[in-house]
């Protein structure tokens, strides 16, 4: 794994390197020993091959969404008219997500989106989700060395920000950063290890503002980095910034604001009262864990729908399927269930029961792989069978019932039923291209009449957008950031049985 990160080459590492998610498969020559890359020890000079599958590629990135109308609210660049003209004060909203980040040049006079730039967040060769990074800054040179891994990202973003549209760097004087609560520390080198282990508190919940030369970030040395408040050691300031960006501190209806990823983030509530809370939903949804699984990225199935006795599938990049992402895996779920492939249990039917009531096409679909029942989606050839098995169907039961618990105790802490649920707000890129039909018909979300879901796109980047240009909207964070109540649902005495209802369709 170290060798093909210094030839840079970049591996999937779902686990973070522990060898449990088997996704980076290589084959040592001329052999053909397939062996995995993050336990192979090198001991001699070799020569490898490493398949398609292995290798990280560019995924799809979620760089826009809901937009506030800030014109006459931005007031953060007088600060800088001393030392700098009015039409070369630029600002730099940043959203830190474990898996990505989206990075903004905002106009901060008025807020006006300039352009936008995102790339892979490069922790990820430590694992897929918070835990692992946590587990390996478990002392001061491997935080910095976290801390390196970010701030190098955000400038090469600065950089490509900078070139599209011929600003110079010097003429950045503000940078507002959001991420989860442990990318926030991560950021700030701020102590993490108390965030894998329970209460799980966070080092500090509070904004901070830093002189960038402090960040070693690519910008004017005299301008400052600010970071909105985070809520609770796993709902950070991202969550904060979405609840800025869709106002929901004015919300008269009942409303729910869900951002589904690794670890899914929930607020619940209205003006007058609002809640939080995290769900531990795990990497499935973004392919990990999943036998044929990977992120959004070219050749993998996004959506899946029936079609004239059979299915049709859309890949990303419009080529042959190598694999199958979060979104497609929604949807073929929800195929599979409304076929009657599995049961409400998630349990696969026995072909012989399904004879007459699916086509000849979808019951040819149904076959064994590796020793469990499955369903082909794609077969272009007997190494690239794109498929569910029975296991992949219990993955994908475990991450929707950790978001659907977390949904339903929120609603109970409320007394609210699904249909008291007036507006679903779906956040983040996982919740902007799953469809809204498939996440109701497995049970990810409560059940509502579809009009009553509204995809935000990233909102967290918004957020950030609008508290970079404006202490109006910085001190609203705030405020929000305070009123919101952490609830640990894992603490609740009802988490496990709702979770155990939650796993059934």
């Amino acid at each position: 794994m170290e060798a093909a990160g210094k030839a840079g080459i970049i591996l999937n590492t779902f686990c973070g390197g522990i060898g449990t998610c088997k996704k980076c498969l290589i084959k040592l020559e001329p052999s053909g020993q397939a062996v995995l890359a993050c336990q192979y020890r090198i001991k001699s000079d070799l020569t490898v091959t490493i398949p398609r599958d292995s290798r990280f590629f560019e995924h799809k990135y979620l760089a826009h969404g809901i937009e506030t109308d800030i014109d006459g609210v931005a007031d953060i660049y007088e600060k800088y008219l001393e030392i700098s003209s009015l039409d070369k004060i630029f600002g730099i909203a940043v959203d830190i997500g474990t898996t990505s980040v989206v990075a903004k040049l905002i106009k901060m006079i008025d807020g006006e989106c300039l352009a936008t730039e995102a790339a892979l967040n490069p922790q990820s060769k430590y694992g897929d989700d918070v835990i692992s990074r946590i587990a390996y800054a478990h002392n001061e040179d491997k935080l910095s060395e976290l801390n390196r891994d970010i701030t190098g990202c955000i400038n090469d973003l600065v950089i490509k920000l900078c070139h599209k549209t011929g600003v110079n760097a010097h003429f950045i004087y503000e940078m507002c950063v959001v991420g989860n609560t442990t990318m926030n520390h991560i950021f700030l080198e701020l102590p993490i290890s108390q965030l894998g282990q329970a209460p799980y508190k966070a080092f500090s919940l509070d904004a901070h503002d830093l002189p960038a030369w402090k960040l070693h970030i690519a910008m004017n040395p005299a301008g400052k980095i600010h970071t909105v408040e985070n809520i609770a050691g796993f709902v950070g300031s991202d969550t904060t910034a979405v609840a800025l960006a869709v106002d929901i501190d004015s919300a008269e209806k009942m409303t729910l604001a869900v951002d589904i990823g690794t670890n899914g983030e929930l607020v619940l509530g209205t003006k007058d009262k609002l809640y939080a809370a995290s769900c531990a939903a795990g990497p499935a949804l973004e392919g990990a864990r999943i036998t044929c699984g990977s992120r959004a990225t070219e050749g993998a199935i996004e959506a899946v729908v029936v079609n004239e006795g059979d299915i049709d599938l859309e890949v990303i990049g419009n080529c042959p399927a190598r694999s199958i992402c979060g979104s497609g895996l929604i949807d073929a779920v929800a195929v599979m269930l409304e076929l009657g492939i599995i049961d409400l249990t998630g349990r696969f039917v026995e072909p012989a029961n399904l004879k007459d009531k699916v086509s000849p096409a979808i019951l040819s679909r149904i076959c064994e792989q590796q020793g469990e029942p499955a369903f082909i989606l794609s077969d272009s050839g007997a190494a690239d069978k794109i498929f569910l098995r029975q296991k992949d169907i219990r993955e994908t039961q475990l991450a929707k019932a950790a978001i659907r618990a977390g949904i339903k105790l929120l609603q109970k802490k409320i007394g609210l039923e699904d249909a008291d649920i007036e507006r679903i707000l779906l956040a983040g890129a996982f919740g902007n291209y799953i469809r809204k039909e498939s996440a109701l018909r497995i049970g990810l979300l409560p059940d509502v009449p579809l009009e009553r879901i509204v995809f935000v796109g990233n909102a967290a980047s918004s957020g950030a957008r609008m508290a970079l240009v404006s202490q109006q909207y910085r001190d609203k964070a705030r405020e929000l950031a305070k009123k919101i109540e952490y609830i640990e649902i894992a603490h609740e005495p009802e988490f496990q049985d709702v979770f155990a209802d939650s796993i059934l369709f």
